[in-house]
């Protein structure tokens, strides 16, 4: 059996996005690494020397009390970047990245990353909307964290995750998505079942997978749909995930003789 071919770095969409010219400036300088489950990415405080563009892991962003309890605040896999300090502006971050789901990522020294940002070109604007959609999901997270009970955040965190993947299924003990979560591992617990007993998930040995995913959709609060929406439109690059299977579903709009199509 031959030996699965290394991850490609156009598997990061964003780096896919790049025109031919940008790519040739900065592939040479990538290095492929691998992203094992909990590896500790950046630490709160220390200096960052490294950007990262994950192919094929999710990479969670964490803060952490003084009193140990963590929770997750945003999640990075292959629709962009780990490490947006580095170019808004400053050398070390207040919260630490830990890998929840294991893979590959290509990493790129932050002096390169300096260097082609101060063009003020491609990867400027695509590093800045990037960012906008990061926040959105900071602040989406903290709203869900306050108002939505246990089995809706669960829902929220599953969908992203799975955005984030080529495939639907994740290797994650319900201790660290309770640290993910921030809550109890009871609650987990509680809410990983009810999903089981719905069909929307199977759960066994620290493998999840996703059987229902429209389900899965409908049972997540709100700020899922929020998150998304605003992540498609500023990052215009993406993918689209949703298989159309058949076009009759599609909603169409029967305009009046006569009227006219106004371009945004």
């Amino acid at each position: 059996m031959s030996p699965k071919p290394p991850p490609h770095p156009r598997q990061n969409h964003l780096l896919a996005a790049l025109s031919p010219e940008v790519q040739d400036r900065l592939f040479p300088y990538l290095e492929l690494v691998a992203l094992p489950l909990r590896a500790l990415m950046y630490e709160s405080g220390r200096p960052m020397r490294h950007v990262y563009f994950p192919t094929d892991a999710i990479v969670s962003l964490q803060y952490v009390m003084e009193n140990g309890a963590s929770t997750a605040i945003l999640v990075v896999g292959n629709e962009g970047l780990l490490g947006i300090t580095l170019f808004m502006g400053g050398e070390s971050t207040p919260s630490r990245s830990v890998v929840q789901s294991a893979g590959h990522a290509y990493r790129l020294p932050r002096s390169r990353v300096k260097e082609e940002f101060k063009r003020h070109g491609e990867l400027l604007v695509l590093m800045l909307r990037y960012t906008q959609a990061l926040i959105t999901q900071v602040a989406q997270t903290a709203v869900c964290n306050r108002h939505h009970a246990i089995d809706q955040q669960l829902c929220r965190w599953l969908l992203l995750s799975m955005d984030r993947l080529s495939n639907n299924h994740l290797t994650m003990t319900q201790e660290f998505i309770a640290n993910m979560l921030g809550v109890r591992r009871e609650g987990v617990t509680q809410a990983a079942l009810k999903l089981q007993q719905l069909g929307v998930i199977s759960y066994s040995r620290g493998l999840i997978k996703v059987l229902d995913r429209p389900q899965l959709e409908a049972l997540s609060c709100e700020c899922y749909a929020v998150v998304k929406k605003e992540t498609d439109v500023l990052l215009h690059y993406l993918p689209q995930r949703q298989v159309i299977k058949d076009a009759t579903t599609i909603p169409t709009v029967t305009l009046p003789t006569g009227s006219a199509v106004v371009s945004a």
